[in-house]
């Protein structure tokens, strides 16, 4: 049986920039930036690589709550460190990824690194905000912190490059994290003339990031760096070439069919249980952070 093509929706170029804090200057793509479908991953926030001039005092973001959902960094260029209420901290260096569970509840910052501020260079960074259930909303906070040394990764025929798996499968290689729902996330890594094929369910929604370069797609297609591209519900097989050495995030995921209420940094089911956030945090129950 011949496997349909999975088709671009659009190809959508960074929104505006502004700046999270002092230290995370962001294009959102979705929700604010463009009106599309991406469930379960409920936002994304851009990083396009920026200099930042060294500092002694580091940048970043001072302590806030989150509720209801997971956040996902990953490292291109930079250095980011966190601290959390649960006691979890961790630096991420190019390469990285730190996926924090926020669920019930938690207190984090995120700040650049000492070293990394003191001599100051690029900075690139890509934030997901990947929804739970609501049976998992509750939950237990945990952190997973994915190194690149230590990341799952297919390499490519004729030296195209290779497919870090930072979450799913690709060719029957499991990636390292942890997810409540099926989701595939990876890194693809490609030389200029590179190739790849990824296959996922016609129902998952399906977005690729250009982070460096810039590709093909399915042959029809060009996506160039700082560009989202965005899929049709429609069909399973995507064909990438690279036309430089390119990086690309792939994010696709099975939607979570539940009501979504978002007040800022809280992510629920219902208007009752955004109050309730709101007065948990307010009661400290959140925990306790230094700042």
């Amino acid at each position: 049986m011949d496997i349909k093509t999975k088709e671009v929706s659009g190809i959508l170029k960074a929104p505006a920039p502004h700046m999270v804090g002092d230290g995370f200057r962001v294009h959102n793509f979705f929700p604010g930036g463009y009106k599309i479908d991406m469930n379960p991953f409920f936002l994304m926030d851009y990083g396009s690589k920026i200099e930042f001039s060294a500092r002694k005092e580091p940048r970043g973001v001072g302590i806030h709550p989150h509720r209801g959902f997971e956040t996902v960094t990953i490292a291109y260029h930079g250095a980011v460190a966190h601290h959390d209420s649960s006691g979890n901290s961790g630096v991420i260096y190019p390469g990285d990824v730190q996926w924090m569970t926020a669920a019930g509840g938690i207190l984090h910052k995120e700040y650049h690194e000492e070293n990394y501020s003191l001599t100051g260079g690029p900075f690139q960074m890509i934030q997901l905000w990947v929804n739970l259930p609501a049976k998992n909303k509750m939950g237990t906070p945990k952190y997973q912190a994915i190194k690149q040394m230590d990341m799952a990764h297919f390499d490519l025929p004729e030296n195209g490059g290779k497919i870090e798996i930072i979450a799913g499968n690709y060719n029957g290689i499991a990636g390292n994290a942890h997810t409540f729902t099926p989701i595939h996330l990876y890194n693809a890594r490609l030389n200029k003339g590179g190739r790849a094929t990824f296959n996922f369910p016609p129902g998952f929604n399906t977005g690729f990031m250009i982070v460096e370069g810039s590709v093909n797609i399915n042959g029809t297609e060009k996506a160039e760096v700082n560009s989202f591209v965005h899929f049709k519900n429609d069909g399973e097989e995507v064909k990438i070439e690279a036309l430089a050495d390119s990086v690309v995030l792939i994010l696709s995921g099975e939607p979570i069919n539940e009501p979504i209420v978002q007040y800022g940094p809280f992510l629920m089911n219902t208007e009752s249980e955004i109050r309730q956030a709101i007065d948990d945090y307010n009661q400290g129950r959140f925990g306790y952070l230094e700042e």
